[in-house]
């Protein structure tokens, strides 16, 4: 590991200040992810700032739902009164995430902004454009069981690796950022990028912008809800296929639906027109069933990774009914 400089800003102004003065320099908070790909000369950060003195860490109601700080422990989310309540799908999804002993130390922004778990991407030894632009993709021709179906382009078919983020996707979420410009509001299907010619740029994220919130929109998701994370084995593994289904059912008839998926793209997946396909429809494993055909439209495989086109379809129905209290 490099030599760097690290600083604590107890000031917002601060931190962005000394985050605007290099390239090099990195915001750090629980540091799960980061600390690792400094370990194995992933990024190499002149410069950290701890921003955990700053005042990022409430979880509070708003006139239009509810906002989680950027540096709310993944723990305290997924424990919180107010979440379990009104999002029990995103306590589902950080309880599925990782050890209690991460999840105690991961914050909210920090799981927003982790970086794929791709082989390729973490051995400095093999080619990877994440990494280092212009290199080639080596999972492209080699071990690629884990990689996308959807989304990826020629120069990367790497996954995201997060839970929360599934969920959040799935509920509507907003991210709330600011910087030199002032603050601003990203929706949080457009937060996260597909890689095409840039597969080094995850986010959409300013390199001057800090994370400050996470805004949820209310909804009508508090009862049907699941999260379905297929993983190689039975705790503590990032998902081969995970699924993030919600549903509203009155009368047996579902009036409405939400539906991502992680563990197939780039970035989280909004399964919009299986959504649509939902609604509507009484409650049977054949519109489930249905609504798979949909999501699945335009996936790919390669090489390694066929099994997730029966995985992924098998995982949407099976979450689909575990929401509707069908399993």
């Amino acid at each position: 590991m490099n030599q760097f400089e690290y600083t604590r800003p107890t000031k917002q102004k601060a931190a962005l200040e000394q985050k605007a003065k290099s390239p090099a320099t990195k915001f750090i908070a629980g540091g799960t992810n980061l600390i690792d790909l400094m370990k194995h000369g992933v990024e190499n950060p002149q410069k950290l700032v701890d921003i955990n003195r700053l005042p990022l860490h409430k979880i509070e109601q708003t006139k239009t739902g509810l906002r989680i700080g950027a540096l709310v422990a993944n723990s305290t989310v997924a424990e919180d009164k107010q979440v379990l309540e009104k999002f029990p799908l995103l306590s589902q999804a950080l309880v599925s995430g990782a050890s209690a002993q991460l999840r105690h130390m991961a914050t909210v922004g920090g799981n927003i902004m982790q970086r794929t778990r791709c082989y390729y991407f973490y051995d400095t030894a093999l080619p990877c454009n994440k990494r280092e632009p212009g290199s080639g993709c080596g999972a492209l021709e080699g071990i690629n069981r884990i990689h996308a179906i959807f989304g990826f382009s020629d120069k990367c078919i790497a996954v995201h690796p997060s839970d929360m983020c599934v969920a959040l996707a799935a509920l509507d979420a907003k991210v709330l950022v600011t910087g030199p410009n002032g603050d601003r509001s990203i929706s949080f299907l457009d937060f996260h990028r597909l890689p095409g010619d840039q597969p080094e740029k995850d986010t959409n994220l300013g390199p001057d912008e800090l994370i400050l919130a996470v805004d949820i929109p209310a909804s009508p998701f508090t009862k049907n809800v699941h999260y379905l994370k297929v993983r190689e084995r039975a705790s503590y593994a990032f998902a081969l296929v995970s699924v993030a289904a919600a549903l509203d059912i009155e009368n047996n008839t579902i009036r409405n639906a939400r539906l991502a998926m992680g563990g197939v793209a780039h970035k989280p997946w909004r399964l919009l027109g299986a959504e649509k396909a939902l609604i509507g429809k009484q409650v049977s494993e054949e519109v489930f069933q249905q609504a798979a055909a949909v999501a699945m439209q335009g996936a790919k495989a390669f090489e390694h990774n066929e099994y997730k086109l029966k995985l992924a379809p098998n995982s949407i129905v099976q979450a689909l009914k575990n929401a509707a209290g069908m399993a």
